[in-house]
């Protein structure tokens, strides 16, 4: 086992993407259930470190890249479910709904669900999520044309030739090209280690119906359900039930210190899976675990870290997440679509996907993969009827 650069970068470089996408929405979630400065750094330090510990022990004991994550969803749902909230008792449905969790867990209910998804189902609706980041490089253009177009012909004309280094590159090249057209914002920059802060739970049973549950819901149909469809795209299996299990007793630990909810990762989860992580399918568990680390150290340094990511453009990051997906777009549209018979189900998901619409508080992703589950299943029953 050797650590690559390209294990590290591409860690950095997945964390970075999933916290300046997402870090703002934390942040607002926590606002609106009254929380204090100290106790929004201290869910972000709950976050990371429950992050970090679970990628880096699920990654190295399976010896596949299992990147866990917020629920990055979920937040958006904490947004307007937590406005007329106590922080107490937001801590208790964050509690309800890693139980919930970690009963589905234990329970092995998963393992059954994912045995009867197609691998070309499941590269469709990933396909589906990783599009959007794909036309974000060029919608972009319209808020930042010179720093995108610019990293767009780095990826172009570099790629053969520098390999590894290539999105770490684009990377250093944004950030130095911010600068010298002054877009480098350094206003919000904090430094300093921070610490959690023990916040007591407040069981009232209207909040744990009314924001336990519907965080629980969400986050296994919009993040677990696509995070272990990813795995399987990419040719991975796992067993679902020690992951969901894990993921869930880790929120249950934190929650009283801000971990509202874990779950497996799908966007940075792909990065990871990359061939930008590494050549050979499996070593890109060290690519996992070099997040891990990066989680930790964003834990550590929470407030300096979520800093770091408003220093360039949003552009900026759209379009390094659209670079840093696009092997795994184009291996997902492939495996997608290889297989005749199941084209026109995947299709379906596809097309469901990445449409983007949300349904009942639940992201198109879990309803693409519905979809074609059902266009599957019907199929397959009219070709043994025929």
């Amino acid at each position: 086992m050797k650590i690559k650069f390209s294990h590290i970068s591409t860690g950095f470089i997945a964390v970075f993407i999933g916290y300046a996408s997402a870090a703002a929405i934390i942040f607002q979630a926590a606002t609106s259930a009254g929380a204090s400065q100290e106790q929004i750094t201290s869910w972000f330090w709950a976050l990371g470190i429950g992050m970090g510990v679970s990628t880096i022990s699920l990654s190295w004991h399976f010896k596949q890249p299992i990147v866990t994550a917020w629920s990055t969803p979920g937040a958006a749902l904490l947004v307007t479910s937590l406005q007329d909230v106590t922080v107490g008792q937001a801590v208790a449905a964050f509690m309800l709904c890693s139980a919930l969790i970690t009963l589905v867990g234990v329970l092995g209910w998963f393992d059954k669900l994912l045995s009867q998804i197609p691998t070309a189902i499941a590269s469709a609706m990933l396909a589906g999520v990783l599009l959007q980041f794909g036309l974000g490089i060029f919608t972009a253009l319209l808020d930042e044309w010179l720093l995108v177009v610019v990293m767009l012909a780095v990826y172009i004309i570099a790629k053969v030739h520098w390999g590894h280094y290539l999105i770490p590159g684009i990377l250093v090249i944004a950030i130095l090209l911010s600068a010298l057209t002054g877009k480098l914002d350094t206003s919000m920059m904090e430094f300093g280690l921070s610490t959690p802060t023990f916040i007591s739970p407040d069981f009232q049973w209207l909040t744990l119906v009314s924001v336990g549950i519907p965080l629980f819901i969400v986050t296994m149909a919009s993040q677990n359900l696509p995070g272990f469809a990813v795995l399987k795209a990419n040719g991975y299996q796992v067993n679902a039930s020690r992951i969901i299990t894990v993921t869930g007793l880790t929120g249950l630990i934190l929650a009283p210190l801000g971990g509202f909810a874990f779950n497996l990762a799908a966007l940075t989860g792909a990065i990871c899976m990359s061939d930008n992580a590494d050549k050979d399918p499996k070593l890109r568990y060290l690519a996992a675990i070099a997040m891990g680390v990066f989680y930790l150290l964003a834990g550590v340094f929470a407030a300096s870290f979520v800093s770091l990511f408003t220093l360039v453009p949003s552009a900026v990051v759209m379009t390094l997440a659209g670079l840093a997906l696009m092997p795994t777009l184009c291996r997902c549209l492939m495996n997608a679509l290889v297989d005749s018979t199941d084209k026109e189900p995947a299709l379906m998901a596809f097309l469901l996907t990445a449409s983007g619409i949300n349904l009942l508080g639940i992201a198109s992703a879990f309803w693409g993969l519905l979809l074609g589950m059902i266009c599957y299943w019907l199929q397959q029953k009219s070709m043994a009827v025929a």
